[in-house]
Parts: structure tokens; C-alpha cells; sequence
């Protein structure tokens, strides 16, 4: 079926539970002629503008990281998912990925994603009329620029316990005292959303302003990386906000921070694709012109299969990014004029959106730590590429949810989802767990392109049920303070929406372009399938191991067995085939 005549969107997570066409992926190879160009004119403008002048933005030039977000704003691309009744493109779901991934040149890239996903996507969701018409025209002209304050110095991942307090003065505005943390662009930022306790106890959103009597920005943070964006503290006494300036309702705040966390999760893990995307190109570069031995360092066996691996998981989390895009685009029906209904879209993809941030921050994590090791000694100075890539990277795993508060939402909202009969996890779970005392597995392979590819795939998701099955069996209600256990079968879950979306692409590039064509895309996918399944396998036992032991154990263990049987590939060859593609192109390509 094509996608366009699918009548009502695909339930969030359900990947787990069903099959999927390949037709009815969205992939990075089905953009529009308006996509493509939009990604053009960024591309441009980082080549031109942003790229010459990372050192500048590292040396923290608020100005020159203010006149770069103004001329963006004149290209429209600060507005391009907000209404056209508030001056915005009102553009897709798709190019605002485009977008991120081509700004993601480290510290500017933090910037730009805190100026128009958290900082600006609070008031397009949550804001009334007045004030959207009063700040989004001019935030995305760059003339205002907003930053998001959740975070506080006792109140973390744990945004409930924040203790920032407002209370309503007899004029009818707003008193605010407290103080905030890590606030990205606190040091240029005009328009900051600020969650407070009113009266100490609901969890609220206001709208505060730059100049706001009783308000103040603390000194710069010196971080590790992205040392060209601001990060400061906040500090509120007796800040005097007006009465309309209240975003949302009373006791809303964190059902907006909740919904805009989700938001930046998504945005995040683009931009981290579109960073392993600038990092490849260096890397090749540099193992070609790096002599040893006599010969280009890119002719090594070693070299080649770094250079393969890091290709191959940035197809794979590439992949992840456009299913997912795709799915909050098929959910909004092309109508993205709507702030509520793209709120609606990302909440359903909410589990989506949080494996995607897990996937591609500790990809990015892998594909800089390989490119120091390919630069060697040169790696380590600061006046190389590698290093600036290498700090500014490990933040991401940090930002918008920890790895592991993320692992612990992608388990759990699938779990109350199919508690509540909106998914249905549970039911399936029985069905492997019955399938498994039959002679009859579908152990064998179908026929045609990757069969048997597609058949472990199958048998990854009744593993990843079989396992969760299992546990929630084992600790029922009480399963949610097995963090451990509910990590392991998050890892499951994130791999399996990995190489299927991986998977997905490659059978949707070779049916339409052929099979040589999308040469490159099969090697990489059986390449990581390959290597995927004894990851799998060990958080299967993991979760396993926890929860049963003696006779039962075993014989689970002989289920799990069954389950992910298969022959490895020779994936000696096949990253040799990937890595000459890369080197022979001089950049990432699938």
C-alpha cells in the first residue's frame, strides 16, 4: 500500500507488533524537488557563513552568533514549521530534519535547535493568540531569540521536584524567585519560558522577559564542549511577570516541558545525524592524505572497517530519523499549520522520538571517538577537526533526557500503552511465548532480496517480546523499579527499530532503483544485522537471567536459542565493499 492511501496513522510503537512495507517507510531518497532545495540553500549557507567561523563561535562572538541566526531568519528558516498567520514557511515535518541536520557544525547547531525547538516551541503550542502574534514574528526573524528554563541545581531529570516558586501579587502579576541551571543561550536570549510552583505546589509555564525587574543571567559555564553556545544560570528575586504572560494554564507546566522534551528529542537526534554526516567527510579525507608506510592510511584493512562502521551506523540512525519524520508527517495528513495537532503527532511518536535520541547520541559518540583513533596523535590537538568534534559531542547524550532516563521512557510508555489496551504488546508477548513450545518456528528463511534478513529481523521482535513478556510476568505493577531489567529490554526494543528501519530502506531503494543500485544500502544493513543479533541476544539474557533461574532459566534460554539461530556473514568483506564506496566518493554515502 503507498503510503498516501494509508486512512489512519500507524500507532506509535507498533513496529513491535506488525509488519511494515517497505513503501511505507518515508526515506532520506524521497525527498521532493522543495525539500531538496531548502537542504541546498542551508548547505550554502553553512559552507559560506557558519563553517568559516566555528573558531569565532568557539571563542563565544554572541554577536556573530546573533547576526547568523538573523540571516537565517531572513531565509525564513527559523520559522519554517510555524504558521503563516505568525510570518512563518509553515513547512514539514521533513525539512525541519533537513534543516537541523545541515546546521549541526557543533556549538552553533545547539544554539539554532534551543532557538527554535525549545525556546520557540512553547509559545507556538502552548500560547495563546496574543502571544504568538506578540513574539513568534519576531523570533523567527531572529530578532528575539528564546531559551527553555526547566533545569535547576537540586532538579534535574527530575523535573517534578523543581523549587522555583511564583505566586500572584495584588496588582495581578506574576512573582517569581528561584533559580535555574544550564540554561542554553542564557547569555544573548530575550524570551525565556520559565517553569515555577505556583504557591509551591502546580507545576507552571510563564513567558519571562530579558529585561523583567528582579531577573539576571549568571556567568558563562566553562564546558568541556560546544563551548560557542551560552550556558549560564538563571536567577529570579521577586521577578515581577505580567498576568499575560502566564503560558498555558496553571499547573500545565509540565505537561508543556514533558511535550516539549519530546520535541527536542526528536530535532536533537536530526542534528546528531547531520553531525556523523559532517564528521565522515574529514575522516576520509584525512586517511587519504595521511602517508604511513608508504601508502594512504584509507588503504588499511583496519582503517577501512572504521571507516565502514561509522558509514554504516550513520545509514542506520539516518534511517531511524526519516521513518520516524515520515510517521508524525503521515499522522499530521499534510495539515502542519497546526500547533495542536503537531503536539498530537509527536506525543503519539513519543517512543519513537526517545529511542531515536538514545540511537543516534551514542552513534555520534562512536563515529567521533573513530575519527580521533583514524587521526591518531593529530587527533588529540585542538588544532585538527577531530578534537572540537570529540568534546562537543558527548553533551548529546545528556541533553533533552539522559541515555538512561530515555531507556527507562521508551519501556515504560510502551508498557502503560499496552496496559491501557492501546497497544497490544501483551497478547503478542503470550503468542511468541506459546509459539515457542511448537515443532514450527518460521526458523527458515523466505525466498528473494535479504530473505533472510527480514526473517531475523521477525525474530528479534518475538526475542525483544518474549523477554519483556517474561519480566512483566515476574514483577507486574512492581516492574518499574527494575531499572536495570527495563533498560535491557529498551536496548532490545531501540535495536530492533534499528535494523528494521535500516532493512526497510534498502528493500524500498532496491525495488524501486534494482538491486546494484542499492548495493551499498544491502551491504550495510546484513553488515549490521549481523553484528546487532549478539547484542540482542545478550540483553535478551540479561532480562532473563534477572528474572528466573535453575530449570526455567534454561529453558527460556533454550526458547531465546531458537529465536536468534543464524549463520553469520562474512562481514570482513562486506565493510570493505562499504568503505571503498566512502573513500571512492570522498563523503558519507549510502
Amino acid at each position: 500500500m503507498d503510503a498516501k492511501e494509508v486512512t489512519a496513522p500507524v500507532a506509535g510503537g507498533s513496529f513491535l507488533i506488525s509488519e511494515t512495507a517497505p513503501a511505507d517507510v518515508f526515506t532520506p531518497e524521497d525527498l521532493n524537488e522543495e525539500q531538496r532545495l531548502v537542504r541546498q540553500t542551508v548547505r550554502d549557507f553553512a559552507d559560506q557563513e557558519l563553517k568559516p567561523n566555528l573558531a569565532r563561535i568557539d571563542e563565544k562572538d554572541w554577536a556573530l552568533t546573533r547576526r547568523l541566526l538573523r540571516s537565517l531568519g531572513d531565509m525564513g528558516i527559523l520559522g519554517i514549521e510555524v504558521p503563516a498567520a505568525y510570518g512563518g514557511s509553515e513547512l514539514d515535518k521533513i525539512t525541519s530534519v533537513l534543516v537541523a541536520e545541515e546546521l549541526a557544525w557543533g556549538s552553533f547547531g545547539v544554539t539554532y535547535g534551543a532557538h527554535t525547538g525549545i525556546g520557540m516551541e512553547p509559545i507556538l503550542f502552548f500560547g495563546s493568540d496574543e502571544q504568538r502574534s506578540r513574539y513568534l514574528p519576531k523570533m523567527i526573524r531572529g530578532e528575539l531569540i528564546g531559551a527553555y528554563a526547566l533545569t535547576e541545581p537540586t532538579a534535574g531529570s527530575d523535573a517534578m521536584s523543581i523549587r522555583t516558586r511564583a505566586t500572584r501579587g495584588a496588582d495581578g502579576r506574576w512573582v517569581l524567585s528561584g533559580a535555574k541551571q544550564f540554561i542554553s543561550n542564557a547569555a544573548f536570549a530575550d524570551v525565556f519560558t520559565v517553569f515555577a510552583k505556583v504557591d509551591g505546589e502546580q507545576h507552571t509555564a510563564f513567558i519571562v522577559e530579558r529585561a523583567t525587574p528582579g531577573f539576571t543571567v549568571g556567568q558563562e559555564e566553562h564546558k568541556m564542549g560546544i563551548r560557542g553556545s551560552s550556558t549560564a544560570s538563571l536567577f529570579l528575586e521577586n521577578a515581577a511577570v505580567p498576568a499575560g504572560n502566564l503560558l498555558g494554564e496553571v499547573g500545565q507546566g509540565f505537561k508543556i516541558a514533558m511535550n516539549i522534551l519530546n520535541m527536542g528529542r526528536f530535532k536533537l537526534a536530526a542534528a546528531l545525524v547531520g553531525a556523523c554526516r559532517h564528521v565522515l567527510p574529514q575522516t576520509i579525507q584525512y586517511a587519504g592524505e595521511r602517508q604511513q608506510f608508504g601508502r594512504p592510511l584509507s588503504s588499511f584493512g583496519l582503517i577501512k572497517a572504521k571507516i565502514a562502521e561509522m558509514a554504516l551506523r550513520t545509514y542506520v540512525a539516518e534511517s531511524m530519523i526519516y521513518r520516524t519524520a515520515g510517521l508524525i508527517n503521515d499522522a499530521l495528513g499534510g495539515v502542519h499549520g497546526d500547533p495542536q495537532e503537531a503536539m498530537r503527532a509527536l506525543e503519539e511518536y513519543a517512543v519513537e522520538c526517545a529511542m531515536d535520541k538514545v540511537y543516534t547520541s551514542e552513534v555520534l559518540d562512536f563515529v567521533v571517538d573513530e575519527t580521533v583513533q583514524v587521526y591518531g596523535g593529530y587527533g588529540f590537538v585542538e588544532e585538527y577537526p577531530a578534537a572540537r568534534a570529540y568534546r562537543d559531542a558527548r553533551i548529546n547524550r545528556l541533553f533533552e533526557g539522559t541515555s538512561e532516563i530515555n531507556r527507562l521512557l521508551t519501556t515504560g510508555m510502551l508498557l502503560r500503552r499496552a496496559q491501557r489496551g492501546r497497544l497490544g504488546l501483551i497478547p503478542a508477548a503470550l503468542a511468541v511465548a506459546q509459539e515457542l513450545t511448537s515443532p514450527s518456528l518460521g526458523e527458515e528463511p523466505g525466498s528473494g532480496m535479504l530473505a533472510e534478513e527480514i526473517r531475523l529481523v521477525g525474530m528479534v521482535k518475538k526475542a525483544a517480546l518474549f523477554a519483556a513478556g517474561v519480566a512483566v510476568q515476574k514483577y507486574l505493577e512492581t516492574i518499574e523499579e527494575q531499572q536495570e531489567v527495563l533498560a535491557a529490554i529498551s536496548d532490545l526494543i531501540i535495536e530492533t527499530f534499528a535494523m528494521e528501519s535500516g532493512l526497510l530502506r534498502a528493500l524500498k531503494a532496491a525495488q524501486r532503483d534494482g538491486e546494484e543500485a542499492a548495493a551499498t544500502k544491502i551491504a550495510m544493513i546484513r553488515t549490521y544485522i549481523n553484528d546487532a543479533l549478539p547484542r540482542v541476544d545478550a540483553s535478551a539474557k540479561t532480562v532473563l537471567a534477572a528474572v528466573e533461574e535453575g530449570d526455567t532459566l534454561r529453558t527460556e534460554l533454550a526458547g531465546l536459542r531458537r529465536l536468534l539461530r543464524y549463520t553469520p556473514v562474512n562481514s570482513v568483506a562486506l565493510r570493505r565493499q562499504i568503505a571503498e564506496r566512502q573513500i571512492a566518493q570522498g563523503r558519507y554515502t549510502s
